[in-house]
């Protein structure tokens, strides 16, 4: 049951983070519902085996999005370049709750494995 509601979560998380920043700009309601959506997938999404697929996955996704987004290259793209943006940095508001949360469960068994 669990699982199935970190799975909503990604996925409302994502056409969310889409949808949203197409058409308008994030605003802080926004922000921490992409925020919590983060928290609730890292918490339920991600079992034990898929930890590392996971971190490796978000961490190209956080690389590419947080240097899309921050340096302004992918708003330069004539046309759509500030919608990129927005939903790149909308996508980084999703996936980083979720790394941490996951990254902390990892380092934390490896803590309690190490005094086993």
């Amino acid at each position: 049951m669990l699982q199935r509601i970190g799975s909503w979560a990604f996925i409302v998380g994502v056409v969310l983070a889409v949808v949203v920043a197409i058409f308008t700009q994030l605003n802080p309601w926004l922000t921490s519902v992409l925020i919590v959506l983060g928290l609730v997938i890292g918490l339920l999404n991600v079992a034990t085996t898929e930890t590392q697929p996971f971190l490796l996955a978000a961490l190209a996704l956080v690389i590419v999005s947080g240097f899309a987004s921050s340096n302004n290259v992918i708003t330069q793209v004539a046309g759509i370049g500030p919608v990129l943006g927005r939903i790149f940095t909308a996508l980084l508001l999703l996936v980083v709750p979720a790394t941490i949360v996951v990254a902390l469960r990892s380092i934390y068994a490896l803590a309690r494995a190490g005094h086993s």
